[in-house]
């Protein structure tokens, strides 16, 4: 069985579509109890036998996918990759496709609804 952990909060998750993996999410969702709200990474397995000629076997390999739906589909891509994926958010690349604050209000008010439910 694999784990879902936010920094603060660890707690038992699977996804049949990469079992055992220990699943990484940001500090900023929501905090207690971790709830299904976000992409969440882990290290996966090195790739082997991959179908692009670009990733070698051994190329070390990151998974991607949604916390809210167990059985999500998840994607895998290289370290290189995510790293040329993160430094474009860092640089504002994708600023378009971030949240207003109503977005994010909104959010949180059906955060805090599930939790009370």
């Amino acid at each position: 069985m694999g784990t879902l952990t936010n920094g603060r909060t660890t707690k038992p998750f699977e996804n049949p579509n990469a079992p055992g993996l220990d699943w990484r999410k940001s500090s900023r969702s929501e905090l207690e109890p971790i709830l299904p709200d976000c992409v969440v990474l882990a290290e996966a397995p090195d790739a082997k036998d991959h179908p692009s000629p670009n990733v070698p076997d051994g190329t070390r390999m990151i998974a991607l996918t949604d916390d809210k739906d167990p059985e999500a589909p998840v994607l895998l891509f290289t370290r290189a990759e995510i790293t040329k994926f993160f430094e474009g958010v860092i640089d504002g690349e994708f600023d378009e496709f971030r949240a207003t604050d109503d977005e994010l209000r909104a959010a949180s008010e059906a955060a805090e609804e599930a939790v009370a439910a």
